[in-house]
């Protein structure tokens, strides 16, 4: 029985991560055990996810699976996107400038402000009364 080659990598959007595992296949993409279509409910966050392998015309080469934990949809769509351009890279090195180029292998570093003291949010300040 021969072992099919896995190309890991990691993904972090907010506060989601994203363990992605690339195998050669006919493009399957499971997230977190299921279909695409059935985790990522909207068109955009599909679009958003599988943006690597459009870039490098390589879905039909590659079976998916992920892993995803932690945030909200839009923030693990995008976290699924960052782990998918980094497995790629571990795949083919020659596809870094495609993927750079449509800024894929950028980490979004935002993330939520944290609230302060004294204030009811991380802006928001509590109603002034001069008397």
């Amino acid at each position: 029985m021969a072992q099919t080659q896995n190309y890991i990598g990691t993904g972090r959007r907010k506060t989601a991560v994203a363990r992605v595992r690339l195998a050669s296949g006919t493009g399957k993409f499971l997230v977190n055990g299921r279909a695409i279509e059935n985790y990522f409910l909207t068109e955009s966050q599909r679009i958003l996810a599988t943006r690597p392998l459009a870039v490098t015309e390589t879905a039909s080469k590659y079976d998916v699976r992920v892993n995803v934990s932690g945030g909200g949809p839009n923030g693990q769509a995008g976290a699924v996107r960052h782990g998918v351009a980094r497995a790629l890279l571990q795949v083919d090195a020659a596809l870094r400038p495609a993927l750079k180029q449509h800024g894929l292998l950028t980490r979004d570093s935002r993330m939520r402000e944290r609230k302060k003291y004294g204030q009811p949010g991380a802006r928001k300040r509590f109603q002034f009364s001069k008397r």
